[in-house]
C-alpha cells in the first residue's frame, strides 16, 4: 500500500485532528509464547503504520506514540490492566496485537465519557493492505448499518451448513451491533479492517428466564480442525457435547470442561467487506460473510463471561460453509441473507 493510500485510508477512518495523540499498540512475545513470522511482520507493519502517523501528525498537529506489551497467549485474555490505563489516556487506540485484547480494550474505550476512540486488529498481516484495507468504506459503512437493522428485526435465525448440519439461532431480547470503519468519534471502537454486524444469540439468562424462558437455541456447529470436521451440539445455547473420538476432539471436550461458560454460542455475524477475501485468517475471513462464535458475549449485548471468544468463518471457500442463512422476523417474514454460502448484497 502506497503512502498516499495509506494516509487517505487513516483519515477516512480515523480522523486525527490537532492535539490528538495517537497510540498504535502491538504485543510481545515472551517466555513459552513463542515468536513466528506473521507476528514479526506484523510488528513491522505497526512500525511503518506509527511513521505514516507520525508524519501525518507533524502536517496536522497531533503526537504518536508506540507502544508495546507483553502477550497475553490466548484471544481475549484479559489485558495487564496498566496497558489499559495507559489507553485511556489517548485519543486514538490501533491495536495490532498477534492475541485479541478486544474483550479488554472495548469497556475502556466505550466507557461512559471515554475520550478515547480506536481499533483492535489482532492477526492483522500486510497482504491485507491489498485487500479488506482497499475498500470503498463508505459502502461497508451502508452494508453494515442496514445489515443491523435487519437482525435487529430479527427474532431467530436459520443456518445450513456444507455438511448437511443446520442450526437454530434464539436472537430474542438483543441488540445487532456493526462495525462499520468508522473510528471519528470518542467512544467507537471497531475491528479493522471492518465490515460486519452481529448480534449475540438469547442465553436464558437468570434475570430474563422467568419473562422469556429457555433459549432455543439448538442444532449442530460443525468445526473445522485442519483435515477433520468436530462436531458441536447444541442444546439451549450451550455446546452440550462433542461428536467425535479424534485426539482434537478430546482436547476440545477438555478446554470446554475446563471452562463451562466457554460453551455459550456469543455471536451470530456477518461480515460485508467486498475487498475481504478468505485467507485463513479470522481477522480478514469474517468479513466476507457468515461467522459464529463461542464463549464470551458481555462485549456484545450478550449476558455470559468467559475468558474466551472465538470466531468460526463458514463463507465460500473456507473448510465448511455456512450454504444459507435465512433470519426469521418479529412480523414471521423471513430474509435470505446468505445463499450458497455468499453474502446477498443485492438486498443491501
Amino acid at each position: 500500500m502506497k503512502q498516499a493510500e495509506k494516509i487517505k485510508l487513516f483519515n477516512d477512518v480515523f480522523a486525527p485532528k490537532s492535539g490528538e495523540k495517537v497510540m498504535i499498540l502491538t504485543d510481545m512475545p515472551h517466555n513459552n509464547i513463542k515468536d513466528n513470522e506473521t507476528w514479526n511482520e506484523r510488528r513491522i507493519m505497526a512500525k511503518e503504520w506509527f511513521e505514516t502517523f507520525k508524519e501525518m501528525g507533524e502536517n496536522v498537529g497531533f503526537s504518536v506514540v508506540f507502544s508495546e506489551y507483553k502477550a497475553t497467549g490466548e484471544m481475549n485474555a484479559p489485558v495487564p490492566k496498566k496497558v489499559l490505563a495507559s489507553i485511556s489516556k489517548v485519543n486514538i487506540v490501533i491495536a495490532m496485537t498477534e492475541y485479541s485484547g478486544s474483550s479488554s480494550f472495548g469497556p475502556v474505550i466505550m466507557r461512559k465519557n471515554s475520550t478515547t476512540r480506536g481499533a483492535s486488529m489482532p492477526l492483522a498481516q500486510r497482504s491485507m493492505e491489498e485487500t479488506a484495507f482497499k475498500a470503498d468504506y463508505s459502502l461497508v459503512k451502508k452494508y453494515a448499518l442496514n445489515i443491523e437493522k435487519i437482525l435487529d428485526r430479527s427474532i431467530s435465525a436459520e443456518v445450513f451448513f456444507s455438511t448437511g448440519d443446520s442450526l437454530f439461532l434464539d436472537l430474542r431480547n438483543r441488540k445487532a451491533f456493526s462495525d462499520i470503519g468508522e473510528c471519528i468519534k470518542s467512544g467507537q471502537f471497531i475491528n479493522f479492517p471492518s465490515g460486519e454486524a452481529c448480534k449475540a444469540p438469547y442465553e436464558g439468562s437468570k434475570d430474563e428466564f422467568k419473562e422469556f424462558g429457555e433459549s432455543k437455541t439448538e442444532g449442530i456447529l460443525p468445526v473445522a480442525y485442519d483435515e477433520e470436521i468436530v462436531k458441536f451440539v447444541i442444546e439451549k445455547n450451550k455446546i452440550v457435547e462433542l461428536i467425535g473420538k479424534s485426539k482434537k476432539a478430546e482436547e476440545m471436550r477438555s478446554f470446554f470442561t475446563e471452562n463451562p461458560s466457554r460453551r455459550n454460542i456469543a455471536e451470530l455475524g456477518i461480515g460485508c467487506n467486498p475487498k475481504a477475501v478468505i485467507i485463513g485468517n479470522i481477522l480478514e475471513d469474517e468479513k466476507v460473510g457468515l461467522h459464529i462464535a463461542y464463549g464470551m458475549s458481555t462485549f456484545l449485548g450478550g449476558k455470559v463471561n468467559s475468558d474466551m471468544h472465538q470466531d468460526v468463518c463458514y463463507s465460500k471457500g473456507c473448510p465448511v460453509e455456512g450454504t444459507t442463512l435465512v433470519l426469521i422476523h418479529n412480523d414471521g417474514s423471513k430474509t435470505e441473507i446468505i445463499k450458497d454460502a455468499m453474502l446477498r448484497y443485492d438486498l443491501l
